[in-house]
């Protein structure tokens, strides 16, 4: 019933996204299971100590101090939301200090990959139909606007307003953004609207985005089609959509944009977030400091 109760108060109220709910009632319940078969208590009667004993199981299942992390701050959450409706009286994760891990960079695309899988799609990449002309735009959109998967998936026609170059997205928390788009994808969309009516006769749908039956696309659609174009252009690991986002804000700043102008094209809710992106730029900071600084040209050797 309590479980229930803040599910539907992180639904309702703080507005999470259906991704992030899965990820708290998933946790919620694995310390629940925990509580029940091993301390035969139930989860609002766990004190500290139950919550160690939980973590010291996950860190020998190997689970990384990441996810244990993210389990204890659901907990906390949980807990915070129990002691303000006065079922509990203490939240026994509040004292409850995070596991160190290593800091993750974000994984980026090279520049100079991305244009030219962009710049020479008419004959390299993507055919020429309704299917490589929504491919190309699904990957033009998420790396010319930065947009999580969330968020491309969601834009609706009406968000998108060409004559002044911008769309409208809907990111956390139902917190909307209206982001620039540069002429190029403008075409493209046009191009591709053009393309959906003469596939699809008579379509009539809100959303943008269509999969080859005309329904909306999906998640593991666009995951699909992100994986399968930047295989084209490189061997690095990971090819997720999140990977052209993350090259969206280290292009900018490689080339000049400010902190605070990629924060809000992102959407994020703080700076710090975006200041992880400053790490991936030390390479370009390098060569212009090589370059600039006198001391660290290259001097012509005295004959």
């Amino acid at each position: 019933m309590h479980k229930e109760s803040f599910l539907d108060y992180l639904t309702y109220e703080k507005r999470y996204s259906p991704h992030t709910l899965k990820s708290y009632q998933t946790d919620i319940e694995e310390f629940e299971e925990f509580c029940i078969s091993q301390l035969q208590t139930e989860i609002q009667s766990a004190n500290k100590k139950h919550i160690r004993s939980w973590v010291v199981e996950l860190a020998n299942k190997n689970i990384s101090n990441r996810s244990i992390n993210r389990k204890l701050s659901s907990l906390k959450s949980f807990y915070k939301f129990l002691q303000k409706n006065k079922i509990i009286q203490n939240n026994p994760a509040k004292e409850l200090s995070s596991l160190k891990t290593k800091q993750q960079l974000p994984v980026f695309v090279k520049e100079e990959s991305l244009i030219e899988l962009l710049e020479k799609h008419k004959t390299s990449y993507f055919t020429n139909d309704f299917k490589g002309i929504r491919d190309f735009l699904i990957i033009d959109l998420l790396y010319s606007t930065g947009v999580r998967i969330s968020e491309l998936r969601t834009i609706q026609q009406k968000n998108i307003d060409l004559e002044n170059l911008s769309i409208k997205v809907v990111g956390k928390r139902k917190k909307e953004r209206r982001i620039p788009i540069n002429v190029k994808l403008k075409d493209t969309i046009e191009l591709y609207n053009k393309s959906v009516q003469e596939t699809f006769l008579g379509c009539k749908t809100d959303f943008l985005l269509l999969t080859d039956k005309g329904n909306p696309v999906y998640d593991k659609f666009i995951y699909r089609c992100v994986v399968k174009y930047l295989g084209f252009i490189t061997h690095q690991e990971k090819k997720n959509p999140h990977v052209l986002r993350h090259s969206f804000a280290t292009h900018l700043l490689n080339n000049g944009a400010e902190l605070n102008t990629i924060k809000e094209l992102l959407g994020h809710a703080n700076l710090t977030a975006t200041q992880v992106y400053t790490h991936n730029s030390f390479e370009q900071l390098n060569f212009i400091y090589k370059h600039a600084h006198p001391r660290a040209k290259k001097q012509p050797e005295v004959l």
